[in-house]
């Protein structure tokens, strides 16, 4: 049998909010396997939610810049968040934006472009040098159409285009672009607050299909329902599960008498033509990075051996 230490239980615990010792045997159960630990509690009905967000733990901000029908989001990443908070580092975090709009989202071509009098990564550096703390150029995404509008949302500005959380949302449409700006923008709050997977189900990786259908099909079979019943009970979950995770089918939460897909469905109206969501990114600050945690009375102890 793995070992199973409580630094994992805890990790599986902070997942799904389950007990310790359930998580224990979660994971004992399953040979020390995080992810088929989860599925193991949620089978048993232990855990508290489908899935959960890793803690946020890196510091830094995320840009946001829009020009014409094309819009970038990037991640610059720093030690702490006092950081954040220096003019410098917030317009190192403009300039990487500036130049993902006019050289492109890959991560290493962005930090070989031309900004200034050098390059991105030469101007990190420098940063570096002046400021006293590592930053790192994490990630960068683009969204542009044809025809229709790129809007944005930044949820915890700190500045004009710098924050937290970023979200690009791309609208096709003919309609008018002003009218098309503003519905995308409120799209673009939504997916701040409710954080979906994918645009519609279609959109959604069909091995976590897979793997929903089985945890359906697995707590239908232990409650004893008998075998004709059980994959109606799946795929009634399954549209269960696209409403929790799926753009068009979530609640709006701007009104949330009405789907995401009737909210933007009505605005056509007001647009002068029909709206299809071509695609969004998400950006929150730190998101699957896991910071270190301090045990403040060990460093000061080990400090004091040293001395």
């Amino acid at each position: 049998m793995a070992e199973i230490s409580a630094t994992l239980v805890k990790q599986l615990r902070d997942l799904t909010g389950a007990g310790m010792m359930d998580c224990k045997q979660a994971l004992a159960e399953n040979g020390g396997n995080l992810e088929a630990a989860v599925d193991w509690l949620r089978k048993k009905g232990l855990s508290k939610a489908a899935k959960k967000a890793g803690r946020v733990a890196a510091e830094g901000l995320v840009g946001v810049a829009i020009e014409g029908k094309k819009g970038v989001l990037v991640e610059v990443n720093s030690e702490t968040d006092f950081v954040a908070r220096n003019e410098q580092f917030q317009g190192l975090v403009k300039l990487i934006t500036q130049a993902a709009l006019h050289n492109g989202t890959d991560v290493e071509k962005l930090k070989a472009a031309r900004a200034g009098n050098g390059s991105i990564a030469e101007a990190i550096a420098s940063a570096v040098a002046t400021i006293g703390e590592n930053m790192t150029l994490r990630r960068a995404a683009m969204l542009e159409v044809k025809e229709g509008a790129v809007s944005s949302y930044m949820h915890s500005a700190i500045a004009d285009g710098i924050g937290k959380i970023g979200v690009l949302v791309a609208l096709e449409s003919k309609g008018n672009a002003d009218t098309l700006k503003e519905v995308g923008r409120k799209v673009a709050m939504h997916i701040a607050a409710a954080n979906p997977v994918a645009v519609d189900a279609a959109g959604v990786d069909k091995s976590t299909i897979e793997r929903e259908r089985g945890v359906l099909a697995d707590k239908a079979k232990a409650s004893g329902k008998p075998e004709n019943v059980i994959e109606k009970i799946v795929e009634s979950g399954l549209k269960t599960f696209y409403k929790e995770v799926c753009l068009v089918d979530q609640a709006f939460v701007h009104d949330p008498s009405k789907s995401v897909a009737q909210a933007v469905k009505e605005a056509e109206g007001a647009a002068g033509g029909p709206i299809k969501i071509a695609g969004f990114v998400r950006y929150a600050l730190g998101e699957g990075v896991e910071k270190q945690e301090q045990d403040f009375a060990a460093e000061v102890a080990a400090a004091a051996k040293t001395n």
